[in-house]
Protein backbone atom coordinates (compact mmCIF):
# COMPACT_ATOMS: atom_id res chain seq x y z
CA UNK A 1 0.00 0.00 0.00
CA UNK A 2 3.04 2.24 0.84
CA UNK A 3 4.11 1.89 -2.56
CA UNK A 4 1.52 3.20 -3.94
CA UNK A 5 2.37 6.53 -3.03
CA UNK A 6 5.61 6.18 -3.93
CA UNK A 7 4.18 5.32 -7.78
CA UNK A 8 2.49 8.14 -7.55
CA UNK A 9 5.71 10.74 -7.91
CA UNK A 10 6.90 8.78 -10.92
CA UNK A 11 3.44 9.07 -12.70
CA UNK A 12 3.31 12.81 -11.63
CA UNK A 13 6.96 13.05 -13.45
CA UNK A 14 5.84 11.36 -16.33
CA UNK A 15 2.69 13.30 -16.69
CA UNK A 16 4.72 16.54 -16.15
CA UNK A 17 6.52 16.10 -19.07
CA UNK A 18 3.46 16.12 -21.30
CA UNK A 19 1.59 18.83 -19.30
CA UNK A 20 4.62 21.52 -19.77
CA UNK A 21 4.76 20.61 -23.46
CA UNK A 22 0.88 21.31 -23.39
CA UNK A 23 1.45 24.52 -21.66
CA UNK A 24 4.18 25.88 -23.80
CA UNK A 25 2.51 24.95 -26.63
CA UNK A 26 -0.23 27.31 -25.95
CA UNK A 27 0.76 29.78 -23.33
CA UNK A 28 3.86 32.65 -23.04
CA UNK A 29 5.29 31.94 -19.60
CA UNK A 30 7.84 34.23 -18.06
CA UNK A 31 9.80 33.68 -15.46
CA UNK A 32 11.68 35.99 -13.33
CA UNK A 33 15.02 34.48 -11.44
CA UNK A 34 17.16 36.09 -8.71
CA UNK A 35 20.62 36.62 -9.95
CA UNK A 36 23.34 39.01 -8.06
CA UNK A 37 23.23 40.69 -10.95
CA UNK A 38 19.50 42.65 -10.92
CA UNK A 39 17.93 39.31 -11.59
CA UNK A 40 16.88 37.04 -14.92
CA UNK A 41 13.63 37.73 -17.02
CA UNK A 42 12.55 34.83 -20.13
CA UNK A 43 10.34 34.69 -21.55
CA UNK A 44 9.20 31.45 -23.59
CA UNK A 45 6.33 32.15 -26.55
CA UNK A 46 5.12 28.69 -28.20
CA UNK A 47 7.10 28.10 -31.19
CA UNK A 48 9.54 30.23 -30.67
CA UNK A 49 13.21 29.53 -28.87
CA UNK A 50 13.31 31.29 -25.11
CA UNK A 51 14.37 34.53 -25.12
CA UNK A 52 16.31 36.47 -21.84
CA UNK A 53 16.24 39.97 -21.57
CA UNK A 54 19.43 42.04 -21.33
CA UNK A 55 20.96 42.37 -18.18
CA UNK A 56 20.45 45.29 -15.66
CA UNK A 57 22.76 48.00 -16.33
CA UNK A 58 26.52 47.10 -14.61
CA UNK A 59 26.32 49.92 -11.87
CA UNK A 60 23.75 47.98 -10.06
CA UNK A 61 26.27 45.79 -9.26
CA UNK A 62 28.58 48.14 -8.53
CA UNK A 63 26.27 49.89 -5.88
CA UNK A 64 25.57 46.77 -4.49
CA UNK A 65 29.09 44.96 -4.51
CA UNK A 66 30.24 48.91 -2.57
CA UNK A 67 27.48 48.31 -0.44
CA UNK A 68 28.15 44.62 0.58
CA UNK A 69 31.53 45.23 0.93
CA UNK A 70 30.51 47.48 4.09
CA UNK A 71 28.14 44.89 5.64
CA UNK A 72 30.96 42.08 5.53
CA UNK A 73 32.94 44.69 7.71
CA UNK A 74 30.56 44.26 10.01
CA UNK A 75 30.46 40.23 9.79
CA UNK A 76 34.43 39.91 9.51
CA UNK A 77 34.73 41.98 13.34
CA UNK A 78 31.82 40.49 14.79
CA UNK A 79 33.34 37.92 16.56
CA UNK A 80 36.14 40.15 18.00
CA UNK A 81 34.51 42.90 19.33
CA UNK A 82 35.78 44.01 22.85
CA UNK A 83 38.27 41.21 22.31
CA UNK A 84 41.73 42.57 22.59
CA UNK A 85 43.34 39.75 22.71
CA UNK A 86 42.21 37.74 19.77
CA UNK A 87 43.98 38.48 16.76
CA UNK A 88 43.09 35.73 14.56
CA UNK A 89 40.77 39.01 12.55
CA UNK A 90 44.01 40.54 11.04
CA UNK A 91 44.99 38.46 8.03
CA UNK A 92 41.12 39.04 6.57
CA UNK A 93 41.01 42.72 7.13
CA UNK A 94 44.38 42.90 5.80
CA UNK A 95 43.57 40.94 2.56
CA UNK A 96 40.24 42.83 2.54
CA UNK A 97 41.67 46.62 3.21
CA UNK A 98 43.71 45.73 -0.01
CA UNK A 99 40.75 44.72 -2.33
CA UNK A 100 38.95 47.83 -0.92
CA UNK A 101 42.08 49.93 -2.13
CA UNK A 102 42.07 48.55 -5.28
CA UNK A 103 37.91 49.22 -5.95
CA UNK A 104 38.56 53.12 -4.47
CA UNK A 105 41.62 53.50 -6.60
CA UNK A 106 39.46 52.29 -9.74
CA UNK A 107 36.01 53.86 -9.40
CA UNK A 108 36.66 57.04 -11.79
CA UNK A 109 36.72 54.12 -14.24
CA UNK A 110 33.10 53.06 -13.97
CA UNK A 111 30.23 53.97 -15.84
CA UNK A 112 28.77 55.53 -12.85
CA UNK A 113 27.38 58.89 -12.74
CA UNK A 114 29.32 61.56 -10.49
CA UNK A 115 26.98 61.99 -7.38
CA UNK A 116 26.68 58.69 -7.55
CA UNK A 117 30.50 57.98 -7.70
CA UNK A 118 31.07 60.80 -4.69
CA UNK A 119 28.68 58.55 -2.56
CA UNK A 120 30.29 55.62 -3.07
CA UNK A 121 33.95 56.97 -2.57
CA UNK A 122 32.79 57.99 0.44
CA UNK A 123 31.89 54.64 1.43
CA UNK A 124 35.36 53.60 0.34
CA UNK A 125 37.57 55.93 2.09
CA UNK A 126 35.47 55.22 5.21
CA UNK A 127 35.77 51.60 5.35
CA UNK A 128 39.35 52.22 4.54
CA UNK A 129 39.31 54.33 7.32
CA UNK A 130 37.72 51.88 10.32
CA UNK A 131 39.90 49.12 9.30
CA UNK A 132 43.13 51.17 9.39
CA UNK A 133 41.51 52.58 12.63
CA UNK A 134 41.41 48.80 13.88
CA UNK A 135 44.67 47.79 12.48
CA UNK A 136 46.65 49.74 14.17
CA UNK A 137 44.83 49.93 17.52
CA UNK A 138 45.22 46.25 17.18
CA UNK A 139 41.54 45.87 18.63
CA UNK A 140 37.68 46.35 17.55
CA UNK A 141 35.87 48.26 20.52
CA UNK A 142 32.22 48.27 20.09
CA UNK A 143 32.37 52.03 20.16
CA UNK A 144 34.24 52.25 17.17
CA UNK A 145 32.24 49.66 15.40
CA UNK A 146 29.30 51.61 16.27
CA UNK A 147 30.22 54.82 15.03
CA UNK A 148 31.25 53.11 11.67
CA UNK A 149 27.63 51.75 11.06
CA UNK A 150 26.27 55.75 12.00
CA UNK A 151 28.51 57.22 9.25
CA UNK A 152 28.01 54.90 7.15
CA UNK A 153 24.02 54.29 7.29
CA UNK A 154 22.80 57.39 5.13
CA UNK A 155 25.62 56.60 2.35
CA UNK A 156 24.39 52.99 2.48
CA UNK A 157 20.77 54.17 2.09
CA UNK A 158 21.25 56.10 -0.97
CA UNK A 159 23.47 52.98 -2.52
CA UNK A 160 20.12 51.20 -1.75
CA UNK A 161 17.74 53.53 -2.98
CA UNK A 162 19.86 53.97 -6.29
CA UNK A 163 20.40 50.18 -6.92
CA UNK A 164 16.83 49.76 -6.53
CA UNK A 165 15.48 52.38 -9.11
CA UNK A 166 18.22 51.09 -11.79
CA UNK A 167 16.50 47.92 -11.20
CA UNK A 168 12.95 48.82 -11.37
CA UNK A 169 13.60 50.86 -14.13
CA UNK A 170 15.47 48.30 -16.76
CA UNK A 171 12.39 45.43 -15.48
CA UNK A 172 9.69 48.03 -16.02
CA UNK A 173 11.02 48.57 -19.53
CA UNK A 174 11.75 44.62 -20.33
CA UNK A 175 7.75 44.06 -19.65
CA UNK A 176 6.33 47.02 -21.32
CA UNK A 177 8.20 45.79 -24.05
CA UNK A 178 6.87 42.14 -23.53
CA UNK A 179 3.69 42.70 -23.34
CA UNK A 180 3.06 44.82 -25.95
CA UNK A 181 5.02 41.84 -28.81
CA UNK A 182 2.53 39.43 -26.88
CA UNK A 183 -1.02 41.53 -27.66
CA UNK A 184 -3.90 39.27 -27.08
CA UNK A 185 -1.89 36.49 -26.16
CA UNK A 186 -0.91 38.46 -22.88
CA UNK A 187 -4.25 37.35 -21.31
CA UNK A 188 -2.98 33.82 -21.23
CA UNK A 189 0.63 34.64 -20.07
CA UNK A 190 1.81 32.98 -17.25
CA UNK A 191 3.98 34.46 -14.63
CA UNK A 192 6.70 33.19 -12.06
CA UNK A 193 8.95 34.60 -9.78
CA UNK A 194 11.74 32.69 -6.76
CA UNK A 195 12.09 33.76 -3.61
CA UNK A 196 14.22 32.74 -0.70
CA UNK A 197 12.39 34.11 2.44
CA UNK A 198 14.43 37.09 3.40
CA UNK A 199 13.38 38.31 -0.11
CA UNK A 200 10.21 37.14 -0.09
CA UNK A 201 8.63 40.73 1.16
CA UNK A 202 8.51 43.49 -1.22
CA UNK A 203 10.07 40.67 -3.73
CA UNK A 204 11.49 43.53 -6.42
CA UNK A 205 10.68 41.37 -9.63
CA UNK A 206 7.59 39.68 -8.65
CA UNK A 207 6.61 43.26 -7.81
CA UNK A 208 7.75 44.41 -11.43
CA UNK A 209 5.63 41.46 -12.64
CA UNK A 210 2.45 42.29 -10.38
CA UNK A 211 2.22 45.67 -11.92
CA UNK A 212 2.05 44.14 -15.64
CA UNK A 213 -0.51 41.35 -14.86
CA UNK A 214 -2.57 42.94 -12.76
CA UNK A 215 -4.48 41.71 -9.47
CA UNK A 216 -6.80 39.70 -10.91
CA UNK A 217 -4.05 37.74 -12.05
CA UNK A 218 -1.95 36.86 -8.84
CA UNK A 219 -2.05 33.57 -7.71
CA UNK A 220 -3.99 32.65 -10.47
CA UNK A 221 -1.62 33.49 -13.78
CA UNK A 222 1.21 34.93 -11.55
CA UNK A 223 2.38 32.97 -8.73
CA UNK A 224 6.14 33.49 -6.40
CA UNK A 225 7.31 30.16 -6.02
CA UNK A 226 9.33 29.70 -2.44
CA UNK A 227 12.90 28.29 -2.88
CA UNK A 228 15.35 27.23 -0.40
CA UNK A 229 18.71 29.33 -1.93
CA UNK A 230 18.58 32.48 -3.83
CA UNK A 231 19.03 31.62 -7.06
CA UNK A 232 17.26 28.22 -9.06
CA UNK A 233 17.44 26.93 -12.32
CA UNK A 234 14.29 28.01 -15.09
CA UNK A 235 13.97 24.31 -15.71
CA UNK A 236 13.03 23.91 -12.11
CA UNK A 237 11.16 26.92 -12.22
CA UNK A 238 9.12 25.58 -14.87
CA UNK A 239 8.96 22.03 -13.60
CA UNK A 240 7.17 23.82 -10.28
CA UNK A 241 5.04 25.84 -12.54
CA UNK A 242 4.10 22.87 -14.47
CA UNK A 243 2.74 20.77 -10.90
CA UNK A 244 0.97 24.10 -9.97
CA UNK A 245 -1.14 24.08 -12.98
CA UNK A 246 -2.07 20.25 -13.37
CA UNK A 247 -2.65 19.73 -10.22
CA UNK A 248 -5.45 22.30 -10.70
CA UNK A 249 -7.28 20.27 -12.88
CA UNK A 250 -6.95 17.49 -10.50
CA UNK A 251 -8.90 19.52 -7.66
CA UNK A 252 -11.29 20.72 -10.43
CA UNK A 253 -11.69 16.66 -11.20
CA UNK A 254 -12.36 15.57 -7.50
CA UNK A 255 -13.78 18.37 -5.75
CA UNK A 256 -14.55 20.63 -7.88
CA UNK A 257 -12.38 23.54 -6.88
CA UNK A 258 -9.95 24.74 -9.61
CA UNK A 259 -7.08 26.08 -6.93
CA UNK A 260 -7.92 23.65 -4.02
CA UNK A 261 -4.43 22.37 -4.78
CA UNK A 262 -3.20 25.51 -4.49
CA UNK A 263 -3.11 24.71 -0.59
CA UNK A 264 -2.33 22.53 1.47
CA UNK A 265 -5.32 19.36 0.29
CA UNK A 266 -5.42 18.62 4.14
CA UNK A 267 -5.14 22.15 5.77
CA UNK A 268 -8.79 22.81 5.95
CA UNK A 269 -9.55 19.27 7.82
CA UNK A 270 -6.20 19.96 9.89
CA UNK A 271 -7.34 23.25 11.20
CA UNK A 272 -10.64 21.72 12.49
CA UNK A 273 -8.18 19.16 14.29
CA UNK A 274 -5.89 21.86 15.24
CA UNK A 275 -9.02 24.16 17.26
CA UNK A 276 -10.30 20.64 18.73
CA UNK A 277 -7.19 19.54 20.15
CA UNK A 278 -6.16 22.31 22.03
CA UNK A 279 -9.63 23.26 23.13
CA UNK A 280 -9.55 19.73 24.74
CA UNK A 281 -5.39 20.91 26.29
CA UNK A 282 -7.55 24.03 27.49
CA UNK A 283 -5.60 26.25 25.25
CA UNK A 284 -7.20 29.26 22.72
CA UNK A 285 -6.20 28.04 19.11
CA UNK A 286 -4.06 30.66 17.45
CA UNK A 287 -4.78 30.43 13.55
CA UNK A 288 -4.65 32.62 10.45
CA UNK A 289 -8.02 33.96 9.06
CA UNK A 290 -9.56 31.38 6.61
CA UNK A 291 -9.00 32.82 2.97
CA UNK A 292 -10.95 31.40 -0.18
CA UNK A 293 -9.79 28.95 -2.58
CA UNK A 294 -8.28 31.03 -5.33
CA UNK A 295 -7.51 34.11 -3.81
CA UNK A 296 -5.87 37.33 -5.39
CA UNK A 297 -4.08 38.74 -2.67
CA UNK A 298 0.12 38.85 -2.55
CA UNK A 299 1.50 35.84 -1.17
CA UNK A 300 3.22 37.79 1.22
CA UNK A 301 3.00 39.55 4.43
CA UNK A 302 -0.20 42.32 3.48
CA UNK A 303 -1.23 43.21 7.41
CA UNK A 304 -0.36 46.60 8.25
CA UNK A 305 0.80 47.49 12.15
CA UNK A 306 2.78 49.56 13.54
CA UNK A 307 6.67 49.91 13.38
CA UNK A 308 8.94 50.81 10.78
CA UNK A 309 8.54 48.87 6.93
CA UNK A 310 11.71 50.92 4.74
CA UNK A 311 14.65 52.05 5.42
CA UNK A 312 13.34 55.89 5.48
CA UNK A 313 11.20 54.68 8.14
CA UNK A 314 14.50 53.96 10.42
CA UNK A 315 15.65 57.32 10.51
Amino acid sequence: MLALNTGMFELYGDAARIFQKNILDKHPVILGLFSGAGGRLILYRPGKPPTEAPQVPIVYQLLKSVGHSTMALAEVVGPYVNNPADKAWRGSMQAYRSRMQSALDGLDATPMQADWRDNNRAILKNNIAFMDECLTAGAIPFATLEAFGKKQAPLLARNVAWAAQTQVAHWMTVMADWKSQLGADWDKTYGASNTIYVARQNNVIFSVLAQFFGPDAINGRLMLIETISFTTTPSDMLESLTRIIADRSVGALFFGSYHLMDYELMGGDAREAIIAETKKRGMTAFLPPLVPFGSKQWPTLITPGPGPATIADLK
